[in-house]
């Protein structure tokens, strides 16, 4: 995208500049529309379940920029030799999902490719004034993560077919939970001052990001991050994905990590989520209170770190 000329216009209200989660146009002085499309090859074999985590994966998006999903388009790609019926349920899946979140599959486009892809293109709508972006994060703000992390390891366990039930169900559980219960949480106590959601650079990638755009520091507990059961015990067997490595790559000179914080919490820190959780930056005096209404959301959550004034490295892992 950096070869490609910026574009200028005084109503897009979130572009390219922050590594933001999706567009934001205004419309009017009472709505924004918020746009975003995600899509990938399939991570577990039911296609039911594939479908519905993809589509929960693309609508995270319009949660995390404080939005509500309103039109979702399918993106497939399918090839000829796998039976229609497969995508049947890929495409039943995605829909369930996208009811679930209150909007509409107005259709979409296929093409024939070598190997299954699915996701949609979302568009949602939100007031000017309430967009959550990630460049928004506050000095004394805690940090608070509403799914646990591991997601792509357990995928990774389970390409290699090594993964056990419980490890299993709770990775399908968080991956096809939607951040709208997260998000109508973030409405009913207010005052979150930044927003951003987990996905493929994982949590260290998205904290530089917010740090990065908000001009800040962020500390980060690892102990009190929540973590997949068994996520651990893999990747101390090595079941890292590649992309870990890279999103480690991709911030190693903005981040610093305390000498007594486990290798094995290194690889959690900078896994790539499939459908993660939401990062939120909201003030001390209101965490707690946005920790008792996240007891009525299924997936585990915490607090687990802090903004701080703006210092060498954009982030401390103690």
């Amino acid at each position: 995208m950096r070869h490609i000329p910026k574009s200028e216009d005084e109503k897009l209200l979130v572009g390219l500049d922050t590594s933001d989660d999706a567009a934001v146009y205004k419309i009017n002085e009472e709505i924004a529309m918020i746009q975003t499309v995600d899509f990938f090859t399939p991570i577990v074999d039911d296609p039911y379940t594939f479908g519905q985590i993809a589509a929960t994966n693309a609508l995270s998006d319009i949660y995390a920029m404080g939005g509500e999903p309103k039109l979702a388009m399918n993106i497939v790609c399918f090839p000829t030799c796998l039976s229609p019926d497969i995508l049947t349920e890929i495409l039943k899946g995605g829909y369930d999902k996208v009811k679930e979140a209150g909007a509409i599959v107005v259709g979409g486009h296929t093409i024939e490719d070598d190997e299954p892809k699915f996701g949609l293109s979302v568009t949602g709508f939100a007031h000017p004034d309430k967009i959550l972006a990630n460049k928004t994060a506050k000095v004394g703000d805690l940090l608070i993560l509403t799914k646990p992390l591991g997601i792509g390891i357990i995928n990774t366990a389970i390409k290699g077919e090594l993964v056990d039930k419980e490890s299993y169900d709770e990775a399908v559980m968080a991956m096809t939970t939607l951040n709208k219960y997260a998000k109508e949480v973030i409405d009913k106590v207010g005052g979150v001052n930044s927003l951003t959601d987990v996905t493929g650079f994982g949590l260290i990638g998205h904290a530089y990001e917010m740090a990065d755009a908000s001009s800040v520091s962020i500390r980060i507990d690892h102990k009190k991050i929540p973590v997949i059961t068994k996520a651990i015990e893999y990747a101390n067997m090595g079941l890292v994905p590649a992309g870990a490595y890279a999103n480690r790559g991709y911030v190693d000179e903005f981040i610093k990590i305390n000498k007594d914080v486990p290798e094995y919490m290194e690889d959690i820190l900078c896994d790539p989520q499939t459908s993660g959780g939401l990062l939120i930056s909201i003030p001390k005096e209101r965490a707690d209170i946005l920790l008792e209404e996240l007891k009525s959301t299924p997936t585990r959550y915490g607090i687990i770190g802090e903004v701080v004034e703006k210092q060498e490295y954009h982030i401390y892992v103690d």
